[in-house]
């Protein structure tokens, strides 16, 4: 495992963004969107995307510095086409627009469709929460190849298809709920693979249905599946997902057909709490209830019990004292894809030591 000052992954990822093509302000939202997602321990969010960008673009898939169309601004109500984007501006800069209606309507409801990758789904429901915004969202992703089984099924259908959703809390640390309805994000299973390392058991399937821990034929051979989390209770949310973002949103499903990119659509609800009662007495709210659950007695073998949006915040302030670990394989991979849009070993070798 390499080690890296989270400045040195900003620098890198800066790099390559501006060398696909993205101007300023598109590549510093890039990279700040990745290193926040290392930051917090979603190293399957984090840096190891470039390789996947870098191939979205040589392919036409990824668009750097897309106009996004506007479909419908009426009140409350925002739909926005991102016309394969890149991801991390255009669902930022819809969200940004979805917030400001909150703050004249009391709500909004955005339907964001057609994106490249937007990333950690989380960063939206924080940025939300930075304004005094509730957040809830369901995405999905399309135009790859199904990567999850639901409850009953031997084989894919779906993407990964994250359910968020998040609230401001007391002292700056919000309540933010952001999962797959995967067992393990696909990411995961991509660090696994790189790393060489098993999943964790009742995760995936094999080519013929079967359990392993093995996730070889999943990333290397486009086989096998995740598995639903939570047994039919994930799988439904799951196709949930699928269902308000096509279905309601408007984007493209997995059922149509394949261009082998990634395209995420987004379902999102934006409250701003000032409109429906009072931020203080409900952010004193959040912590009598995180207080209460915590109070618990933890199960065998549990150190603590942890409320959601708290491992993400002590994986930063680690991160940040200590550096984030990145494996050989994934760190070979984002040179090479470095290198391939243009940036020279000087360049690159410059950027891998940055520490601010």
């Amino acid at each position: 495992m390499l080690t890296f000052q989270p400045g040195a992954l900003r620098a890198v990822t800066h790099l390559i963004a501006r060398h696909m093509g993205s101007d300023e302000i598109e590549a510093t939202e890039v990279a700040d969107h990745l290193l926040r997602a290392n930051l917090a321990g979603h190293d399957s969010h984090g840096v190891g995307m470039l390789p996947a960008y870098v191939r979205l673009l040589g392919l036409g898939l990824l668009v750097p510095n897309q106009t996004a169309e506007t479909v419908l601004d009426a009140g409350a109500l925002l739909v926005i086409d991102a016309k394969r984007g890149y991801g991390q501006k255009m669902a930022g800069d819809a969200v940004r627009r979805a917030i400001a209606k909150a703050k004249e309507h009391g709500a909004c409801v955005l339907a964001f469709r057609n994106s490249a990758h937007i990333g950690r789904i989380g960063t939206y429901a924080e940025l939300a929460i930075s304004h005094g915004c509730a957040f809830t969202s369901f995405v999905n992703v399309a135009d790859n190849h199904p990567q999850q089984a639901t409850f009953g099924a031997a084989e894919a259908r779906l993407g990964t298809n994250p359910f968020t959703c998040g609230v401001p809390g007391p002292n700056g640390e919000p309540m933010v709920l952001d999962m797959a309805t995967t067992a393990i994000a696909a990411g995961k299973a991509r660090v696994a693979y790189n790393k060489g390392i098993p999943v964790p058991e009742n995760a995936l399937i094999d080519a013929d249905g079967n359990p392993t821990t093995d996730p070889t034929g999943f990333m290397r051979d486009k086989t096998g599946a995740l598995k639903s989390f939570g047994l039919h209770k994930g799988g439904g949310l799951a196709i949930m997902c699928e269902i308000m973002t096509t279905a309601v949103a408007g984007g493209q499903g997995l059922h149509s057909p394949s261009k082998g990119g990634t395209l995420n659509s987004m379902l999102a609800t934006i409250i701003d709490l000032s409109k429906i009662g009072d931020p203080a007495q409900i952010e004193a709210t959040v912590a009598a209830s995180r207080a209460y659950i915590k109070s618990a007695k933890p199960a065998a073998g549990v150190s603590e019990v942890l409320t959601p949006g708290e491992p993400e915040r002590r994986a930063a302030a680690h991160r940040n004292a200590h550096g984030i670990e990145v494996d050989e394989t994934t760190w070979g991979d984002i040179k090479a894809a470095a290198l391939s849009v243009g940036v020279t070993e000087a360049e690159f070798a410059q950027a891998s030591g940055a520490n601010a």
